[in-house]
């Protein structure tokens, strides 16, 4: 194959990066000439709210935010899986359900065992 239908070949895809970086370098130049930029004393403070922070921002936090941040993304997951199930069980036949109502109840076990540990219990 020689560089020149190589570069025939190519050429609509390198246009398209060309087009895409001049127009992002582009925006992001106006930007800096349009934007209005004069930042006050609040804008500059560590929250834009325009209070002090109270504690350090390094501050340790309680482990059941990340427990409850993590069951939610099973269990989002899970209905995430959902969808795509309920629209296709025509066609994945019994099986499909079967493997369904299998996922399901090894989630329903792991989240009885969740609840029964205590993981849900907010003090």
């Amino acid at each position: 194959m020689s560089s020149l239908s190589l570069l025939r070949e190519y050429l609509p895809i390198l246009i398209f990066l060309g087009v895409a970086i001049f127009m992002g370098i582009a925006a992001v130049g106006l930007s800096f000439v349009i934007g209005k930029q004069n930042p006050d004393s609040e804008k500059l403070s560590p929250y834009e709210c325009g209070f002090e922070p109270f504690d350090d921002a390094r501050s340790k936090f309680d482990v059941r935010f990340y427990l409850v941040a993590i069951l939610f993304i099973i269990f989002d997951l899970e209905v995430a899986f959902l969808f795509p199930w309920a629209v296709t069980l025509g066609d994945i036949g019994m099986f499909g359900f079967w493997s369904m109502v299998l996922f399901l109840a090894v989630l329903t076990i792991g989240f009885i065992y969740e609840w029964k540990k205590g993981a849900l219990e907010w003090e």
